[in-house]
């Protein structure tokens, strides 16, 4: 008979030859018709200009982490909003204090400038900005 580990072991392998059957199925039945408009890099309907190998702006990932530091935190508003009869003053209080400290950290990053979106122009490197010998003779 088989232990609870063996089960375990039975499964993981069944869901490898699983997922390599359809990975290999998929390869076998797809079409593969390449041209330059599907091997060009998409970029929200807008043309690609330059090579795709450019320093990205970091203010994409900046908003992107502020909206989700603040999306968790108001998560925690959904359950105290349920129970909040039962929790009194005192859990009213609390939530005041939460939302007064995330309204801060709010207005902080609004003040910083984090928030603002301008279009950057894109830099595409020269042969000549990455030659190193180039640079440090000037």
């Amino acid at each position: 008979m088989i232990s609870e580990y063996g089960i375990i072991l039975l499964y993981v392998i069944l869901g490898f030859i699983f997922v390599g059957i359809a990975l290999a199925l998929s390869a076998i039945i797809r079409p593969s018709h390449p041209n330059p408009v599907k091997n060009s890099t998409y970029e929200c309907g807008e043309i690609p200009i330059g090579e795709p190998w450019i320093k990205f702006n970091v203010r994409f990932y900046v908003i992107a982490l502020v909206f989700l530091l603040f999306e968790v935190e108001i998560v925690f508003l959904l359950p105290w909003a349920m129970v909040f009869k039962q929790l009194g003053w005192f859990a009213f209080i609390e939530m005041i204090v939460f939302v007064v400290i995330l309204f801060t950290g709010f207005v902080y990053v609004w003040a910083k400038g984090d928030l603002d979106w301008e279009k950057p122009r894109p830099h595409i490197p020269k042969l000549e900005d990455l030659v190193i010998g180039k640079k440090q003779k000037q």
